[in-house]
């Protein structure tokens, strides 16, 4: 096929040549255009009187006017010469350009003898064409031919052999970097330092391993990077390449995914291959849930190709043909899903948590990310830091890069504290819209409903201080929002917190009921999330009248909010299903017979604030503080909340004992921090339209 395809495109080409170089006439027209003209000598300058010298020709249904031909010559096939074109456009002619014209004739005796004799009586200077070389006529009819048709096949095998070819199906696609391509050390990674200190190790040893081999250590054979998603595992791993000065592949976890059986454990094969080849070197595989999940539980023949490639790449690691000069290291924020033959030790002989960093992690990764941009005398990165709980290492990089537009769009030559204060809110409530219009009677619903969720975050212990309350819409559903901000880092989050967080988030539609004696659809995620939360009270946590019983198994992911595939077995009675229901609902109801209470008691501080947010729309804490303060006398004692450490009664066990529902309530805007259910563990309540 390839070779007939070369023979067509060498006759396209010649084809193309000719029609490039000559201009084609038909003998007849060659014949009649000698017959009109007859110069006055050889020398072909002046025609005689009465000679039109001229003919007409069409070619594909175009009209050209030939003149003047001259300097022929004959061949035996062919008459070619110089000659003068013109084309004819719209009856006019263009510019007369000189040509080599090219005529096909037969061979015969007669045909040639007549020729001459024309050419002769028109006094045009001709004479025979000199014929080619034995050598010249090989290489046009062989050579030529040859040379292209091999040239075309070269480059079809090549083609062939490119990545995602069937010649190339079997071939790693691994990319292999040197040291001075990436551009990455350790001093660019920030905010994990834990983890940096236990690859550095590895880096360590590559350079001086006699270091360790003196004490009959030996070099760890895989290491698997864990944490959650945009915490920086790549980037660690491209740090370590700029820092190894081995070979380093890089490659991802479903490169050798295919659909082809056998094609997935060849392209491991080959890409350890060509690992010893270059030892010591390291081999990084990102997304490495994508080769390795777990066999177990799979029908025989379902997954044929993964698990193939899965046990090809285990026998790799630690087979009997161990490759000692290579290390492994792997990202995921899949670790539970992970095959557990892949995550014992003598394959991934080390786990590193690449977690979430504190506020002083934040603080150091925010230093590296200004470095190159112009910061205002009043940005204060401690500050931001504080302020964005939660917040990954790609979080971070986005949160300078929106402040630097922002800057931008706004025509300042520096970034201050302002826009990175408004990135924060952009990347925790989502874009800001101005612009839509609300008509006075949804407005005053939004305002007094946000305004429920402020007065009971402010005025019971347990909660995040309000940051700012605000009914201009943001992000795709939410008409109003109110944010809390905490004060501090936290990992554990005790039940008078979570009881907090459920009173503040039904504050809203408690608001609406007692003003507007109705409700509306705004409070739908309210009503998600603290039924999310009682649920997980009762059936995670044990913190119910049902016990300490966990009644959730599933595999839940440890670093994927969303859960990641999670799924949950039922391993109870359908009586105690009912059960859970009536408990999810009795704290439910608690929580929302409390906050209702605080919003009875402190009426007038709801109103105020409420039409405070119809005035200015955006009110922040120290704003709050100040309604409520100027509202109330003093403190006053009211249901609502649980005390810190309420007391039990001797004989009363934990699990039966209710705790006490009166406490002081809080006159300051400080309060205890508790892990944030909104974005980036900041609390926000929406109203949503």
């Amino acid at each position: 096929m390839y070779a007939l395809l070369a023979m067509l495109l060498v006759m396209a080409a010649f084809s193309f040549v000719s029609s490039a170089i000559y201009q084609e006439i038909r003998y007849p027209d060659l014949i009649e255009l000698i017959d009109a003209t007859k110069y006055t000598d050889a020398s072909q300058s002046q025609l005689e009187e009465g000679s039109e010298g001229k003919k007409i020709i069409t070619i594909d249904s175009e009209k050209y006017e030939l003149s003047r031909i001259r300097n022929v010559q004959v061949d035996k096939e062919t008459v070619r010469g110089d000659v003068t074109v013109s084309k004819i456009v719209d009856g006019k002619l263009t510019a007369p350009k000189s040509r080599i014209f090219q005529s096909i004739k037969d061979n015969s005796e007669g045909t040639n003898k007549e020729l001459k004799e024309k050419l002769t009586a028109s006094k045009i200077s001709w004479g025979n064409a000199p014929g080619q070389s034995m050598l010249t006529q090989f290489f046009w009819m062989f050579f030529l031919p040859f040379f292209l048709i091999s040239t075309l096949l070269y480059f079809a095998m090549r083609r062939m052999g490119g990545i995602g070819s069937p010649m190339q199906f079997g071939r790693s696609r691994g990319k292999l970097y040197a040291q001075e391509d990436i551009g990455i050390t350790f001093h660019d990674v920030a905010g994990i330092d834990e983890a940096v200190e236990e690859v550095h190790e590895i880096v360590d040893f590559l350079k001086h391993p006699e270091k360790y081999q003196r004490l009959g250590g030996r070099i760890p054979r895989g290491v698997l990077l864990v944490g959650p998603p945009g915490t920086g595992k790549t980037l660690l791993a491209k740090a370590i390449a700029g820092e190894a000065g081995v070979p380093f592949f890089s490659l991802s976890g479903s490169d050798f995914v295919e659909m082809f059986v056998g094609v997935g454990a060849a392209r491991v094969r080959d890409m350890f291959q060509q690992a010893v080849a270059k030892s010591p070197c390291i081999i990084f595989i990102d997304e490495l849930d994508a080769l390795g999940k777990s066999r177990a539980g799979n029908i025989v023949g379902s997954h044929d190709e993964r698990e193939q490639t899965l046990n090809a790449l285990l026998v790799e690691m630690d087979g009997f043909d161990a490759n000692s000069g290579v290390i492994v290291m792997a990202a995921t924020n899949r670790p539970e899903t992970l095959d557990p033959a892949l995550l014992r030790a003598g394959r991934f002989d080390r786990h590193v948590l690449v977690d979430r960093p504190d506020k002083q992690g934040r603080e150091d990764i925010l230093k590296v990310h200004v470095k190159n941009v112009k910061l205002s005398g009043n940005v204060e990165l401690k500050q931001i830091a504080a302020i964005t709980p939660g917040f990954v290492g790609a979080d971070l990089a986005n949160l300078v890069n929106e402040a630097a537009l922002l800057a931008a769009r706004k025509g300042k030559n520096v970034v201050d504290q302002s826009e990175f204060n408004e990135a924060v809110e952009r990347a925790s409530a989502g874009l800001e819209k101005k612009k839509r219009v609300m008509n006075e009677d949804e407005k005053l619903r939004v305002a007094y409903h946000e305004a429920g969720h402020a007065l009971i975050a402010y005025s019971i212990p347990n909660t995040d201080p309000v940051h700012k309350v605000s009914i201009i819409p943001r992000g795709v559903a939410a008409l109003g929002y109110t944010m809390q901000r905490p004060e501090d880092d936290r990992y554990l989050v005790t039940q008078p917190e979570l009881e907090a967080q459920m009173q503040v988030l039904l504050a809203g539609t408690l608001t609406e009921e007692m003003i507007f004696r109705d409700v509306s659809t705004g409070a739908s995620n309210d009503l998600e999330r603290a039924t999310n939360i009682a649920r997980a009270m009762v059936m995670q946590y044990g913190m119910s009248r049902l016990g300490r019983v966990n009644f959730r198994e599933g595999n839940r992911s440890a670093f994927l909010a969303t859960g990641g595939g999670e799924s949950y077995g039922r391993d109870y009675s359908e009586q105690t299903a009912r059960e859970i229901d009536q408990e999810v609902k009795r704290l439910i109801d608690e929580s929302a017979g409390h906050a209702k209470a605080v919003l009875t008691e402190r009426r007038a501080a709801l109103e105020a604030l409420a039409k405070r947010l119809m005035e200015v729309e955006v009110v922040d804490g120290e704003d709050l503080k100040s309604i409520v303060d100027a509202t109330i006398d003093g403190p006053r004692v009211v249901p609502g909340t649980v005390p810190i450490a309420p007391s039990i009664a001797p004989g009363t066990s934990a699990a039966n004992s209710t705790p006490n529902t009166e406490v002081v309530l809080k006159q300051s805007s400080s309060g205890q921090s508790s892990s944030g259910t909104g974005t980036h563990g900041q609390n926000s309540s929406d109203f949503e339209g």
